[in-house]
């Protein structure tokens, strides 16, 4: 959410103020550094990542990419997702684009820039990170996690929409309790809700999309949902009502309408396509919605909002606690996609989701370890640069370079991390359990980033202070175990060296870190800064 440098700084010709240069010169840095526009296949961006399908992957520079001040972290996936912060990637990635679209051949790679001030541990560290990456991608490649994936995809670009409503509502809000500009709160309340009441057809089209579908007739079937004349059909013997199954609705509708859309091009001749085809997918998939899947997924939904109500009214504490422990390791399995159609659904149905508070907190404790291992390494000046310029986008919500490039690759950190996050989701968890519920109009953001977006059964007043005293709590806690508990003798012996003063290594990689990476002279140290939840 925030960067520490921009790649106009490098560029003498451009003036650092111009944000339309600026934002350009750090696509020109990155182009190159990807293979050039002959290796990009697909460019695409979501709330913070710059996201690319390319032909050849062995012709990216991964490290002269970290060394860029704009980048603030590389992760490889199923695409190569390159970390700008929210608000850069969406101003780079059209830059970006134009800049594909523009090259008729890919230009030579520009040389790597200097990277004289990398000590040896934080090669080690960054290298460690690189291993552990290309496991968790190894692993998550199960057709479970798979599909999950595929799930978020359908998700992720409706974030920016919810994000904007979300603080439109809280606007309303504020402006209807103070009795503040009657006039406009009900133009207020129309943009905040518009989105909302129709977000059943963008998750169809999108998810006709991700499968192999005719967008528009995705959107098409799921339409039927949010339809106010469904109010005169009844189905199980009641009247459906508009909205009637939601978010869950309209997916299942529009897998439908792909599989349906797929048997009709395989058996339709081909000169009736075009009016047989789109007929008989809105036709029977609109059947099936109305008479069964909005029933369904109507009941599936209820009972979602019903749970997580449940779970947090009766057993606030302990659930806050596991879910911000658990948070950090479910994003290592890639699970943590799963809860987007659950944040999602609890938004439709009552403005706010639960969940997404408690989960932030799992920032909370990577910050509060983060600070801990740069007081532990007074002398490590490569590490402690690291966590300096990545810090600042932690406390916003952005915390991969943290977990990759400290955390994980030196072990026990990452776990003190989770325990800092179990507190601070125990505490919110904990007031939930006492009668205030405090959610999020949106998803996507955390950390300091979420404090417009809160949202609750309570005044603003009190759900602000009950989402500071959680992170709070997870800064403190997260600190307090990694600093005591964080480290081996072993571990502070061979990375507490100041390697840049000295110019020798650091030693072995850190006890609990499993391998010895080799480092090279040109790596760069770990990211610079940024679920996200993983963006949360």
């Amino acid at each position: 959410m925030a960067t520490t440098g921009s790649a106009a700084d490098q560029t003498p010709d451009r003036t650092p103020d111009k944000t339309p240069d600026k934002n350009r010169a750090t696509a020109e840095a990155i182009l190159p550094l990807v293979g050039g526009a002959g290796n990009v296949a697909s460019v695409a961006h979501c709330m913070t990542r710059l996201r690319l399908g390319l032909h050849d992957r062995s012709l990216v520079r991964d490290e002269a990419l970290r060394a860029l001040p704009a980048v603030l972290g590389v992760v490889e996936d199923e695409t190569y997702q390159i970390v700008l912060g929210p608000g850069t990637v969406a101003r780079v990635t059209p830059e970006f684009e134009r800049l594909v679209a523009e090259a008729d051949q890919a230009p030579a790679a520009a040389p790597a820039p200097s990277l004289s001030s990398a000590s040896a541990t934080a090669d080690e560290l960054a290298a460690r990170g690189e291993e552990i990456r290309a496991a968790r991608k190894a692993r998550n490649a199960t057709p479970f996690k798979l599909f999950l994936r595929r799930i978020a995809n359908i998700f992720v670009p409706l974030i920016p929409a919810l994000i904007g409503c979300g603080i439109i509502a809280g606007l309303n809000g504020l402006l209807t309790n103070l009795h503040w500009l009657p006039a406009i709160v009900p133009a207020l309340a129309a943009m905040a809700s518009g989105f909302m009441s129709l977000i059943a057809v963008f998750v169809g089209y999108n998810t006709a999309k991700e499968f192999g579908g005719t967008p528009i007739l995705g959107g098409a079937v799921a339409a039927i949902i949010v339809f106010p004349g469904v109010a005169n059909i009844d189905a199980f013997g009641q009247k459906l009502s508009p909205g009637q199954g939601g978010v869950l609705g309209a997916l299942g509708a529009a897998v439908l309408a792909v599989y349906v859309e797929k048997w009709c091009r395989r058996w339709v001749p081909e000169a009736l396509d075009v009016l047989v085809t789109p007929t008989l997918t809105v036709l029977i998939s609109g059947l099936v919605t109305l008479f069964g899947l909005m029933y369904v997924a109507g009941e599936i939904s209820t009972a979602t909002g019903t749970f997580a109500n449940w779970l947090l009214s009766h057993g606030g504490s302990g659930a806050g606690f596991v879910l911000g422990g658990l948070f950090l390791p479910l994003v290592m399995l890639g699970l943590h996609q799963a809860l987007i159609p659950i944040h999602t659904t609890l938004i439709e149905q009552q403005g706010y989701t639960v969940l997404l508070p408690i989960l932030a907190m799992a920032g909370a404790g990577q910050v509060g370890a983060a600070a801990a291992v740069y007081l532990r390494l007074p002398h490590n000046t490569s590490i402690r640069r690291t966590i300096r310029s990545a810090l600042p986008a932690g406390f916003l919500g952005v915390g991969e370079p943290l977990i990759y490039g400290v955390s994980l690759p030196l072990g026990r950190p990452f776990i003190t991390a989770c325990v800092g996050g179990a507190f601070g989701g125990g505490f919110v968890g904990l007031f939930n359990q006492l009668g205030a519920a405090v959610g999020s109009t949106a998803i996507g953001p955390s950390g300091w980033a979420l404090f417009p977006l809160l949202a609750g059964n309570r005044g603003l007043g009190e759900m602000i202070a009950v989402y500071a005293g959680g992170l709070l709590v997870g800064y403190a806690v997260g600190f307090v175990a990694t600093y005591y508990f964080g480290f081996t003798k072993t571990m502070l012996r061979e990375l507490n060296a100041d390697t840049e003063a000295t110019g020798t290594t650091a030693g072995a990689a850190p006890t609990g870190a499993p391998g010895t990476p080799t480092a090279t002279p040109d790596t760069q140290p770990p990211p610079e800064a940024a679920t996200q939840p993983a963006r949360l």
